[in-house]
């Protein structure tokens, strides 16, 4: 039983080290442009959610979901995440696929992650994925007020789909045939 699992242990060391000296002699491919294998994106967003459910704080928002709030999360939105994640007028980021792994449009396809995982996501970033932490740029509040438009995409109150219409000639309907069903968690 011994050398049993000695064996074990042998093989799991020549794998790592192994995959270690294959990153570190440069066999991995660094391209930011390539598709991430599913058994990659799997791990990786395993990874992800557990470290958020590990390091994020289950808090409420302390910035009540109103439409002048949401109207505010809708701009900074616009002004700050729109350029990656796709615009208002249902157009895709250029940059979608630019990024390793791709970045998620959220407009396209609304994010279905409870709002306190959002905004530590916006607050924090995401390492690895070009993702930044908006701490530094836009006050808790700001942040909140942009994690509430987010989570409220779906659901958004009369007014607030109104001012969408209004400011981008284009109401707040339904995801586009080819982007549905394709629910981002991140």
């Amino acid at each position: 039983m011994r050398n049993f699992i000695l064996g074990i242990v042998l093989t799991l060391l020549v794998f790592g080290f192994g995959a270690l000296a294959a990153a570190l002699l440069g066999y991995l491919p660094s391209s930011a442009d390539a598709t991430p294998s599913r058994l990659e994106m799997r791990v990786a967003m395993s990874a992800l959610d557990a470290s958020m459910d590990r390091h994020a704080s289950r808090v409420n928002s302390p910035v009540p979901p109103t439409d002048d709030n949401l109207i505010e999360g809708m701009k900074l939105y616009t002004m700050n995440c729109s350029g990656c994640h796709g615009t208002l007028d249902k157009k895709p980021s250029p940059l979608e696929h630019s990024f390793y792994p791709p970045v998620p449009q959220i407009i396209l396809d609304p994010l279905d992650d409870p709002e306190w995982h959002i905004h530590y996501a916006i607050r924090t970033g995401v390492r690895y994925t070009g993702m930044p932490a908006w701490d530094k740029a836009l006050s808790d509040d700001q942040i909140w007020e942009v994690t509430l438009f987010l989570s409220h995409l779906e659901k958004l109150p009369p007014a607030v789909q109104d001012y969408w219409k209004k400011s981008f000639n284009l109401a707040p309907e339904a995801a586009e045939p080819e982007h549905q069903g394709e629910k981002h968690e991140h």
